[in-house]
């Protein structure tokens, strides 16, 4: 039931999906989660060697690498799904959306639980980097690029490198910050950099003053 549940909400929430039946024949996104569901169990029942050639079988016929041991909601939407990387201890809450070339991953300074948690619903665009044991709110966005190395609180929008909030429960933490689109996103780095240039530009401007008046 819970692979049913997976490719409805898959044709649900994909526009170019026609039907569920497409889903389950076509879709590289639903079949590593059909690989997954497998080697998790044999992970489970500790048979780690059988659990890992079932994931390796699984990147190799869907370019999605998803650890044995990462833990996995119901209703993953992998849009495309290409270079997403799940690491062993990543858990995925129900619901979320995860475009190409995401990394759940470590950051290599870690023992024990060592990739992300996402809560329910949270969406990750395409190129983003979550890393290390860190805790994704519920309902949170993350945008394409971003590269997220601490908590991000739920109802959250989260772009740039290293990502910064823009968004919270819908409004702007800041006059610049947009919703999230994919394509127009605030960078938060480059707003400093404007920043720091208008204070150049006052503080010359009040120089020049200064030996004028001398």
């Amino acid at each position: 039931m819970g692979l049913i549940y997976d490719a409805r909400s898959i044709a649900y929430r994909d526009p170019a999906a026609r039907n569920m039946f497409e889903v389950i024949l076509l879709y590289p996104g639903f079949h590593a989660l059909i690989y997954h569901r497998i080697a998790h169990f044999f992970y489970n029942a500790h048979l780690f060697f059988v659990a890992r050639l079932i994931s390796q079988l699984s990147r190799f016929m869907t370019g999605i690498e998803i650890h044995p041991g990462a833990t996995i909601g119901r209703g993953l939407f992998i849009d495309h799904g290409m270079g997403i990387v799940i690491g062993e201890t990543s858990e995925v809450g129900d619901d979320c959306t995860i475009y190409h070339n995401v990394t759940l991953g470590g950051t290599g300074h870690d023992i024990g639980k060592r990739h992300p948690t996402l809560g329910n619903n949270v969406l990750v665009s395409a190129g983003a980097k979550i890393l290390g044991p860190i805790n994704i709110g519920d309902n949170a966005r993350i945008g394409a690029n971003s590269v997220v190395l601490k908590h991000v609180e739920p109802n959250a929008t989260v772009v740039g490198v290293p990502g910064n909030v823009v968004r919270l429960n819908g409004r702007p933490v800041d006059k610049s910050s947009e919703a999230l689109d994919q394509i127009n996103m605030p960078d938060p780095i480059a707003n400093e950099l404007q920043l720091i240039e208008k204070r150049l530009e006052a503080l010359e401007k009040l120089q020049r003053k200064d030996v004028q008046d001398l």
